[in-house]
């Protein structure tokens, strides 16, 4: 019997030893791999920023340009008012809106 308890205790101590030195390597290798993916992230993220110059601000509209659409937004507001497709009052509140 002493030599049977002596030969679980030995398996459990070696069986223990071995699953925390596998807990232990595989804590290290996953924090390792972390730390090359916030790397590569990292990487990748300022050679989109090098690559991509901001874009151009847009260009400033022309007075008449914007005059001019306003006048045909007007025209097809009054054309549905006139078909019965807007009433007075939404006819009002879109036509308020487009020159306010």
């Amino acid at each position: 019997m002493p030599g049977l308890l002596r030969g679980v205790a030995r398996t459990a101590v070696i069986a223990g030893t071995a699953t925390a030195v596998s807990n232990r390597v595989s804590r290290r290798q996953g924090g390792r791999w972390a730390q090359q993916d916030a790397q590569q992230q990292a990487q990748q993220e300022a050679q989109q920023q090098a690559a991509a110059p901001p874009p151009p601000p847009p260009p400033a509209e022309a007075p008449a340009d914007d005059m001019t659409t306003k006048i045909e937004q007007l025209k097809q507001l009054s054309t549905l008012k006139e078909q019965g497709v807007l009433t007075e009052t939404e006819f009002a509140e879109q036509k308020r809106r487009l020159l306010g």
